[in-house]
């Protein structure tokens, strides 16, 4: 349980400045590209997190980000559109990390912020389980 408390307070940290990047209203390509950098590790902390989560609490095995978040709807930690914006983000992460074009980051920097709304929340849903479970 204390990793998992580990992880939440990084991946809390970790949200922190890719909110900054992420409310921008006309960032700079450098400042946009900053936000996708952001994202992308962000992301990663936050899926492994609700992994661990689903391991410790909810006795659940899940390898992958996509199944990770899957799990998250099945024990209502997230809404089935919560759900669904989180494997489109699983997409996006994708393209972020294999691809590198001008207008893609344009399309991903415009989803940063229901991203960064949906990260939140799945960490609050998992601060409010723990806390209710104590």
């Amino acid at each position: 349980m204390d990793r998992l408390k580990t992880r939440l307070e990084v991946a809390a940290r970790a949200l922190r400045t890719f909110e900054e990047g992420a409310r921008l209203e006309q960032p700079s390509g450098v400042e946009r590209d900053a936000a996708i950098q952001r994202f992308e590790y962000t992301f990663e902390v936050t899926w492994k997190t609700l992994q661990q989560y689903l391991r410790d609490v909810e006795k659940l095995p899940a390898g992958s980000p996509r199944a990770v978040f899957r799990a998250g709807r099945d024990v209502e930690l997230l809404s089935d559109a919560e759900a669904e914006l989180a494997l489109q983000m699983c997409d996006d992460r994708n393209l972020t990390v294999h691809t590198y074009d001008e207008a893609l980051a344009r399309h991903i920097y415009s989803h940063l912020g229901s991203y960064a709304e949906l990260l939140r929340a799945c960490l609050r849903g998992i601060e409010g389980r723990l806390a209710s479970s104590a």
